[in-house]
């Protein structure tokens, strides 16, 4: 794409963007979701009294464990949840303002203490708490906790980034996705929990909308009966609220998050599948629709550890943002939801035509495209890395003229990955790696210049994160295992078993391990890593390692 057709395609997506946003700005002054009124409905409004944590918490608060996230250089977030009911409305809490100590400390025992302060879980956060941890070291270890009256929650571990110019020589990573808590166990996150990381990339599907009934799902419990509550769809704030407990309470996910700092984003399920925009999966009034994504961002937001900039207005919420690494490497968090453009063809997979391959559409909007252009041509880093969640790269699904492709997915928003691209090009990106989750298999994906051309230039390497439990099991070779890879010449690896991905950041190459579990229908299984790549600096190609 020449420049002229790049600036011509980006000003009819601005214009699109410009029409849209004033029907946005309509249905959230004229409709239902200004009555939710959650702008109102914030700390300091409601006037809630302090109660004292003492003599009101009589159980311990810190059922949903701690987590970290968002590391820079001399801070990191921290979190945790009050809930000593965590499945009850309300978290057995009662609906006024409790003061929680936390500390952060250079050692496990909490003997050199590095910051310490209070901080005030809010009954209108859900008695959330969300502490900025600054004035650190940069490329550090450190140790966390909080007090709420006699209790102490569990110890937390995270690591600040590198300082900016550093030089650090590899940074460790893994990139997860997609734990439907009905469809198994997250075994995998045990396994994580004891690997030698500095970062978790969350990919996307954090919880799923669907209904958990009282065995669990495929976890089959006899052991214990999970409350009617979960049996039923996410819709309102108290479900969403209701159902990131159920997903936290899992002693798996707990220790993962109380290993790593986190970085997440979500895909469609935090909200309802394959919404896009304000465009729900069913016939619904998009003004309705819109107060429950208002509800589904606000508990989001609430449950996991996100900075101030995070927090949603309404039905709105600004979650793509960028980390640094020193000069090793550049994270371009996407998000691939709010902003996109109706699937094509009405969803689901489909030859690409006219519809899918219009100039117009877009996967990121007009906004958050130009963000992430701009910030390669000011990058200086080595590795240029995009987490985000869709398949980015070309799926064929045969070998035939007459092949389909995902119009959930980039190949259903031609012009917005060519654009995104020819920007990549543009500013000189010579190292793109395209970290992606949803699809509950695991690829290993070169991306090729030319989507359509399996002989052009390869632009960059996209590996792709299996699930954590959705799909239950899986299995080596998916049904479809033998027609993809003929289809699809670029991709190196497809594997259908659950796990994760372990990236490793260095100088020189960049290496993928393919870390899998053999079933998470039944708990404990062991983790082996299924298969490995490498693709070097400078010259793009994935090679088995």
């Amino acid at each position: 794409m020449t420049d002229t057709s790049y600036q011509q395609a980006y000003q009819q997506e601005l214009r699109a963007a410009a029409a849209h946003l004033g029907r946005r700005r309509f249905l959230t002054v004229t409709g239902a979701a200004a009555a939710l009124a959650f702008a109102t409905n914030l700390p300091g409004s409601a006037q809630a009294a302090e109660a004292d944590a003492r003599k009101t918490i009589t159980a311990d608060p810190f059922t949903l464990g701690v987590a970290s996230g968002d590391p820079q250089p001399g801070s990191v977030i921290l979190w945790t949840r009050l809930a000593p009911s965590p499945y009850e409305p309300g978290n057995g809490l009662p609906n006024a303002r409790i003061e929680v100590g936390w500390e952060i400390a250079h050692d496990s025992r909490f003997t050199r203490i590095a910051r310490r302060g209070t901080a005030t879980a809010h009954p209108e956060f859900n008695h959330t708490v969300h502490v900025e941890a600054a004035n650190l070291g940069s490329d550090r270890v450190y140790y966390y906790r909080f007090r709420a009256g006699k209790w102490i929650s569990p110890a937390g571990r995270t690591r600040t980034a590198p300082a900016p110019g550093a030089r650090p020589t590899d940074v460790k990573l893994a990139a997860v996705s997609c734990q439907a808590y009905h469809d198994g166990y997250f075994t995998a996150y045990k396994h994580l929990a004891a690997e030698d990381l500095d970062v978790v990339f969350h990919l996307g599907d954090y919880l799923y909308e669907y209904a958990v009934n009282a065995a669990g799902g495929a976890r089959a419990y006899t052991d214990r009966t999970l409350p009617a509550i979960f049996n039923r769809e996410t819709v309102t704030l108290e479900d969403y609220r209701l159902r990131y407990a159920l997903y936290k309470s899992d002693p798996d996910l707990r220790a993962a998050h109380a290993a790593h700092p986190f970085v997440v984003t979500w895909d469609d399920h935090e909200t309802e599948n394959n919404y896009a925009d304000d465009i729900p999966e069913n016939d619904v009034p998009p003004e309705e629709f819109l107060i429950r994504r208002a509800a589904a961002y606000r508990a989001y937001w609430e449950n996991q550890p996100l900075r101030r900039p995070q927090q949603p207005s309404g039905p709105d919420m600004q979650l793509y943002r960028r980390l640094q690494f020193g000069t090793l490497a550049q994270f371009d968090i996407l998000d691939t939801r709010q902003y996109r453009s109706d699937q094509a063809y009405g969803d689901g997979w489909d030859a690409p035509g006219p519809e899918s391959d219009d100039p117009s559409r877009t996967l990121t909007g007009a906004t958050q495209e130009r963000w992430l252009i701009d910030g390669w041509r000011a990058s200086d880093a080595l590795w240029n890395v995009v987490p985000q969640q869709v398949v980015f790269s070309r799926r064929r699904s045969d070998a035939t003229d007459a092949f389909k492709v995902s119009m959930d997915a980039w190949d259903g928003y031609a012009a917005s990955r060519e654009r995104v691209l020819a920007g990549a090009e543009a500013a000189g990106v010579d190292n793109l790696v395209v970290l992606t989750g949803d699809v509950h298999v695991s690829y290993a994906l070169d991306i090729k210049r030319d989507a359509d051309n399996p002989n052009s230039r390869t632009a960059g390497a996209e590996f792709v994160a299996t699930s954590i439990s959705s799909g239950k099991d899986g299995a080596d070779k998916p049904a479809n295992w033998d027609t993809f890879m003929a289809a699809n010449p670029h991709m190196k690896w497809y594997n259908g078993r659950r796990g994760y991905t372990k990236i490793t950041l260095g100088r020189d190459a960049a290496r993928a391990d393919y870390r899998t579990v053999s079933a998470v229908t039944t708990p404990g299984a062991p983790v082996t890593t299924a298969a490995s790549f490498v693709t070097e600096a400078g010259n793009p190609g994935l090679k088995p390692a």
